[in-house]
């Protein structure tokens, strides 16, 4: 009895050995087609798994040449203090440069609101010059309903003077004398911007303009007479140097059109 349950565990024992066997061949023909396969994904294993595949590889069998074995690479981790430096002095440089972009673009995000103030201010006072009288005699002159030229006028009264009102009382804010010419514009200077009563115009405090007249009725007209025509230039000034010049012109061709 003793004896058939020796050999009955002897039995026992090379069936367990040839299973096992059978595994392990099962596990090395894995290895060697996960290898054949895909080497990269086998690499990924590490030294362990590629020592193994090495292992249970023949001799004579050949890797496939289509995928090639990556490189083998040292691991690194984290950063050097060069490196560190070299980020902090790469971003700070970036980081000052979107800072001053900014900081443009904030301090001239007004500009166009001013501008266009200006510009407003500008087309209004050339437009009330273009709209004045343009006679050879002031209109209180009692000649300047029938004069033909500015020698017809009462001496001092003639509108052909361009170097300021005519006569020197008028003002453009007086409501007894006021300008009533083209001509009595020129050199007019405001600062800062008054409607016509001589009040200033509320948040218009750091404008000024100025009004410019000069002859051009040969260059425009081609007349023989150079006050035939008024180059009218009128410049407004504002905040941040901002500068906004328009030109007009005015013809002579209703020299007794009274206001």
């Amino acid at each position: 009895m003793p004896e058939s349950g020796a050999r009955a565990r002897e039995t026992i024992s090379e069936e367990a050995m040839l299973i096992r066997l059978a595994q392990s061949e099962q596990m090395r023909e894995f290895f060697i087609r996960m290898w054949i396969q895909n080497p990269a994904l086998a690499a990924q294993g590490g030294d362990r798994v590629n020592g193994l595949i090495a292992q249970l590889m023949p001799a004579s069998q050949e890797p496939d040449t289509r995928y090639p074995e990556p490189e083998t690479r040292n691991p690194q981790s984290g950063v050097s203090l060069v490196e560190l430096v070299m980020f902090i002095v790469i971003i700070s440089i970036a980081v000052t440069g979107v800072l001053l972009v900014m900081n443009t673009t904030t301090a001239h995000s007004a500009d166009p609101l001013i501008r266009k103030q200006a510009l407003a201010i500008a087309e209004s006072l050339l437009e009330e010059v273009e709209l004045m009288p343009f006679t050879f005699c002031d209109p209180n002159d009692a000649n300047a309903a029938s004069a033909v030229s500015p020698a017809s006028c009462t001496a001092g009264l003639s509108q052909d003077v361009i170097t300021g009102p005519t006569p020197a009382t008028e003002t453009r804010y007086s409501a007894t004398d006021p300008f009533d010419n083209v001509a009595d514009f020129s050199n007019f200077n405001m600062a800062p911007i008054a409607d016509i009563t001589g009040a200033a115009v509320a948040g218009l405090g750091n404008y000024a303009a100025r009004v410019d007249i000069v002859r051009a009725g040969i260059a425009l007209l081609g007349a023989p007479d150079d006050g035939a025509a008024l180059r009218i230039t009128v410049t407004v000034t504002g905040p941040g140097n901002t500068a906004v010049v328009l030109d007009g012109y005015r013809a002579r061709y209703t020299p007794n059109n009274l206001p």
